[in-house]
């Protein structure tokens, strides 16, 4: 059952805009509906017939959501957070667009901390861990020239709603009590969004309006995502398709945002789409 001890209300659409909506910023509008599919589904459709960047779709209830490979995401009402925003990263290399999940997580891991205390971490390619454990996850999609950014957050969840059972965790569970975020009871939802929707904006237009568009180290991008991210330094399997695994261990995220991984026959670089799995080599995890 989701946490009993806060009602689940519904996010306040006008009050959102309010806090993220700025003239001359990048989010024009925040539309939250009450249910539906995949936001990434929707805001796709809407990208291909000319959707401005900066469209902003909350779902307050997700009924056939897809991670990474098609994995099914699915969220009750009113209890997660789960949202799409539609950028257009224009004059970024195309070679250099894997930055954009990284750089969402690097935002959504700064949102949590921020609201809720809890110890927050990035696993590549697009899971945001709390405590070791899934808290979410990050799913881009592409249309022509517009990227859709999928995000998916347990918030409320308690440990019988949770999908992946002691593999996964929510906000509430992670977040130390007392914390102001988990103090603000209803309203933690909202915060968690505006928090992360601003720090979304602040990265993204930095990594994109630089001298060289998309250049993740020179906006500080790449070092603070290596700050963040559990995966590098570790021994680790990542499972290709086809059932190749590449062993050895995580040193870095090079200019695109690929894994780097020093193995025995000498590095190896992996991108997101073609990664199945990223285990530790000793052990499991998804």
């Amino acid at each position: 059952m989701t946490n009993n001890n806060v009602a689940l209300a519904s996010l306040d659409a006008a009050e959102i805009t309010a806090r993220v909506v700025r003239p001359g910023g990048l989010w024009r509008e925040v539309r939250v509906v009450a249910e539906t599919g995949s936001t990434n589904v929707d805001l796709l459709a809407a990208a291909r017939v000319g959707a401005a960047e900066g469209t902003v779709l909350v779902a307050e209830a997700q009924t056939a959501g897809r991670g990474r490979l098609g994995r099914r995401w699915a969220s009750p009402p009113r209890a997660g957070l789960t949202f799409s925003v539609l950028l257009r990263p224009l004059g970024v290399p195309a070679a250099l667009l894997g930055w954009l999940p990284l750089l969402t997580g690097v935002a959504a891991a700064s949102a949590v901390v921020g609201a809720a205390a809890a110890d927050v971490a990035l696993k590549w390619p697009n899971d945001v861990l709390a405590g070791g454990v899934k808290l979410g996850g990050i799913l881009a999609e592409r249309a022509g020239s517009a990227i859709v950014v999928g995000v998916g957050l347990t918030v409320w969840q308690g440990r019988a709603d949770l999908p992946d059972g002691p593999a996964a965790t929510s906000v509430a569970l992670a977040g130390a009590p007392g914390s102001a975020g988990l103090a603000a009871g209803p309203a933690l939802r909202e915060r968690l969004l505006a928090e992360l929707l601003g720090g979304l904006a602040r990265w993204y237009l930095a990594w994109r309006d630089q001298a060289s568009p998309g250049d993740a180290d020179a906006c500080g991008l790449r070092q603070e995502y290596a700050r963040r991210c559990t995966t590098l330094g570790r021994e680790v399997a990542v499972t290709m398709p086809g059932g190749e695994v590449v062993t050895g261990t995580a040193t870095g995220v090079d200019r695109s945002g690929r894994l780097e991984v020093r193995t025995a026959h000498g590095l190896a670089t992996v991108t997101a789409g073609d990664v199945v799995h990223v285990r530790p080599a000793n052990g499991r995890g998804d």
